[in-house]
């Protein structure tokens, strides 16, 4: 061996150290770059998240009462500071009758479409078909939604109703359950299933009995979050429900709803009216995050 050789092989281990030193600054700072990244990123959309919490609660609190709340809107006091003023009662039970009844309807079908996902159409064309329209339905613009319904519900029947607002709820409530209880339903273990058919049950009670029983939390959790997401829906509402201004039970007819007397009076200019709007807005987000909040408690149950 040359002497030029063996002095290279005596400083091989000094360059590999120093080259694995350079390389270990440079994972550090590119780990720290990266990281400081994501801490700005994240505190950036907490501050907004924070200021737009802050501003509604603000705004919210300041012209919330119990007028609110159980008188229904007064038209004949606009911009009059010493009249009466109106409230949301009328609103309020119109969204409760929208989401419940669109939850009643749309919560079967999505629970029946799931099932057949996951228990008898696996791997088929038809179940793959059936998957890709309902990610594309649970994806589309509401306001798509609000004007299908708007050319089948509302034109034939020659006007506005609280069933076609209804139904439009209905339709965006369906693919949040499908992609749910699909999901639910197929992270049972087989052996369950296999366990079960082998006593000689059929495969409908199988689903009935045992899985829907496993995935029960699951899918309930599911269901409060489509009643969230059609809870404060605005655009589909505007072209079949429309709103109303006084108390309306009948479906039939045009019905009011809190997200669009919010929209209507946050544009009406009056600053009573406006504040209205703000209590208006409160009230969904605090409905909204207490649904969540049920949902996110249900799901922690099940993992």
């Amino acid at each position: 061996m040359s002497a030029t050789t063996a002095d290279g092989l005596a400083h091989a281990p000094a360059r590999d150290q120093e080259v694995a030193r350079a390389l270990g600054r440079r994972r550090r700072l590119v780990d720290a770059l990266v990281r400081w990244l994501c801490i700005g990123a994240t505190a950036i959309g907490l501050f907004f998240l924070a200021s737009l919490l802050f501003t509604l609660f603000w705004r919210g609190l300041a012209a919330l009462d119990w007028t609110v709340l159980t008188k229904e809107f007064e038209p004949t006091t606009y911009g009059d500071e010493t009249a009466p003023k109106g409230g949301l009662s009328h609103a309020i039970v119109g969204t409760l009758i929208h989401t419940v009844l669109a939850t009643l309807i749309g919560t079967p079908i999505g629970l029946l479409v799931g099932t057949y996902l996951a228990e008898y159409a696996r791997g088929s064309a038809l179940g793959n078909a059936v998957r890709f329209v309902s990610d594309v339905l649970l994806s589309a613009p509401s306001i798509l939604i609000g004007l299908f319904v708007y050319q089948l519900v509302v034109l034939p029947l020659g006007g506005f109703s609280g069933w076609a607002g209804v139904v439009a709820l209905a339709i965006i409530v369906i693919p949040v359950v499908v992609r749910t209880t699909e999901d639910m339903l197929q992270l049972i273990p087989n052996t369950l299933r296999e366990a079960v058919i082998a006593l000689g049950a059929p495969k409908w009670k199988m689903i009935t009995l045992v899985c829907y029983r496993a995935a029960i939390s699951g899918i309930a959790t599911g269901i409060l979050l489509a009643v969230a997401r059609i809870a404060g829906e605005t655009a589909p509402l505007l072209l079949t429900s429309f709103g109303n201004s006084v108390m309306s039970l009948d479906l039939g007819s045009a019905m009011a709803s809190l997200p669009i007397a919010i929209y209507q009076q946050a544009n009406s200019g009056f600053p009573d009216l406006i504040a209205i709007a703000w209590s208006g807005a409160l009230l969904v987000t605090l409905g909204v995050l207490a649904i969540n909040i049920v949902a996110r408690v249900l799901l922690r149950r099940r993992r």
